[in-house]
């Protein structure tokens, strides 16, 4: 089955050719990284224009990428939440006219179950049930992933998420927007014998796999300014090392206890943190010492892109969703919830 997908739910203008699931024939994505750069974060409307500005250029490019006629196209699937609604709007409303055009179903897909099946494809052998810990400038959840098409959320973030917390503080040390990958870079280069900085791992004993991080962002913020104010150096390489040390540390922790929970011997990352080098090496040493397989994308799959958007788009039409033509985007959707 081929399926043509896209994916706007933020700054990333994305499309792509999949076939069953697994294969990816093309993906081609347009990053608006550049022009949100010097605003420090996501300009929604912005986004939502460039998206509209592009989406024609992509989509075709992807066909083309592919090596496939448009009429042999199957079905297209997009992302219909979570996400900027006006983003999410744009790509659901081109999806809408290629899928009236071509007379095929089109299949709305939830943003975070894209993330997981990134994993199908990097790992054709992998298939549920297992545990998945989605990590992303938006979203910080552990799943448990029973079947392709159904997801429970375990816990979650109660505020932050932790890519939030990485390209906040990272700001705060000097570093444009997003800050995450040169945090990473940075932490690497912090000498071993110099002590970490000690930085909140709040946890909550009603809710083990809750977590929160903006009081990590603010006790960075806090440190920095305060440094500042005494005229006083910030060893910007340790701050750094400690800031991914004590988001690992509470991700790795909580995932181990719904690996407990769960009695699942395997456990997946998704989304743009997966790609953050403390975290994989955490996951990895605590999933070895609970016997688990760890499963990790490459960066190419952990960002947002439309050929998870494909994969998750083929499950869901296996498990009978449609969309009609009066199919609404959301900006918030549990990934527990049906189209």
């Amino acid at each position: 089955m081929l399926i043509l997908s896209i994916e706007t739910s933020c700054d990333e203008t994305a499309a792509a050719v999949t076939r069953d699931g697994r294969t990816v024939l093309s993906s081609s994505v347009y990053s608006q990284i550049a022009t949100h750069a010097e605003y420090g974060g996501v300009v929604p409307e912005i986004a939502s224009r460039r998206h509209v500005e592009k989406l024609c250029a992509v989509a075709d490019s992807a066909v083309a990428q592919a090596g496939v006629a448009k009429s042999e196209l199957d079905a297209v699937a997009v992302t219909a939440a979570p996400g900027l609604i006006g983003a999410l709007l744009t790509g659901l409303s081109f999806a809408k006219g290629a899928a009236l055009a071509l007379d095929v179903p089109l299949i709305p897909v939830h943003h975070i179950k894209g993330h997981i099946a990134a994993n199908y494809i990097a790992f054709p052998e992998l298939t549920p049930p297992f545990l998945a810990v989605v990590i992303s400038g938006g979203n910080t959840l552990f799943c448990d992933v029973r079947d392709y098409d159904d997801v429970r959320v375990l816990g979650g973030t109660r505020d932050d998420a932790a890519g939030e917390a990485f390209d906040k503080t990272a700001r705060v040390l000097g570093y444009p927007y997003p800050g995450g990958r040169e945090l990473d870079e940075l932490a690497r280069t912090a000498p071993a014998g110099v002590p970490s900085i000690p930085l909140p791992r709040p946890a909550f004993p009603d809710a083990p796999l809750d977590c929160s991080f903006s009081g990590l962002k603010t006790a960075v913020v806090n440190l920095v300014h305060t440094a500042a104010q005494k005229g006083e150096p910030v060893d910007a390489p340790v701050l750094a090392r400690s800031i991914c040390e004590a988001v690992t540390d509470v991700l790795t922790a909580r995932a181990g206890i719904a690996l407990d929970l769960t009695g699942y011997g395997k456990l997946a990352l998704a989304g743009g943190v997966a790609a953050n080098s403390f975290v994989r090496d955490g996951m990895r040493a605590m999933a070895a010492a609970r016997g688990a397989a760890l499963f990790v994308p490459p960066p190419s799959l952990c960002g947002d892109n439309a050929a998870m958007i494909g994969c998750a788009g083929y499950y869901a039409f296996l498990a009978g969703v449609r969309a009609s033509a009066g199919q609404n985007a959301y900006a918030t959707m549990s990934p527990e919830e049906r189209f």
